[in-house]
């Protein structure tokens, strides 16, 4: 805060030069990261997640391979939720702290959906579809072959789904990443307004 009195013996009170380059600087990082659209992309991750528990479901009731042993769709879609939240918190709440913690979960979240990716194409791999054997009592393939069709037509899904995710993530780190890198640390936006410039006149003595 600076003051200054003129020579009418008025005494402005001026407003902090640091605290309005703050204050813009604040606005600038909220800007620079509401323009990268993470809530879009954080809303795009919860959904992803979703979608990739509820398409899991089926395979509970198959053969447990690799995918389902190791919990695969249930950690990898937690963790989608849980990075797509942050960012859609980061879009309300703009702070570095924040933008810090979303990059970090971000980062994880690629590296845990691409070593999913890993499992499910090596999964795939492992268990191919079972050829058909017709049975001469119905004329029709055995459960074994069905079983193991549906089993990789919803792993196939779940492969897309991960993809997606990764790609999601990836350019969301990205975003974050440029942002961290061109400004240092501040308070929470909002949390204290620049003061403004104050007019204080002398009192009349005559």
């Amino acid at each position: 805060m600076a003051v200054s009195v003129s020579r009418d013996l008025t005494v402005r009170v001026l407003a902090d030069p640091n605290t309005l380059k703050l204050a813009e600087r604040q606005q600038a990082l909220k800007n620079a990261i509401q323009k990268g659209e993470p809530k879009c992309l954080g809303v795009s991750q919860v959904m992803l997640g979703l979608m990739v528990m509820s398409y899991s479901i089926p395979l509970l009731f198959t053969e447990f391979t690799e995918v389902v042993t190791l919990g695969v769709p249930w950690w990898s879609g937690l963790m989608f939720i849980t990075a797509g939240g942050i960012a859609i918190f980061l879009d309300k709440h703009c702070t570095m702290k924040i933008l810090q913690l979303c990059l970090m979960i971000s980062m994880v979240s690629v590296m845990l959906s691409v070593v999913a990716v890993i499992i499910y194409s090596v999964d795939m791999n492992k268990n191919p579809e079972e050829p058909c054997m017709k049975t001469t009592e119905y004329n029709r393939c055995d459960e074994k072959h069905y079983e193991t069709r549906l089993s990789r037509g919803v792993k196939s899904s779940l492969l897309v789904f991960t993809l997606a995710q990764t790609v999601i993530a990836a350019i969301l780190c990205v975003l974050l990443f440029r942002q961290r890198r061109s400004f240092v640390s501040y308070t929470p936006l909002g949390e204290a307004a620049p003061p403004t410039s104050t007019l204080l006149t002398s009192p009349d003595l005559n």
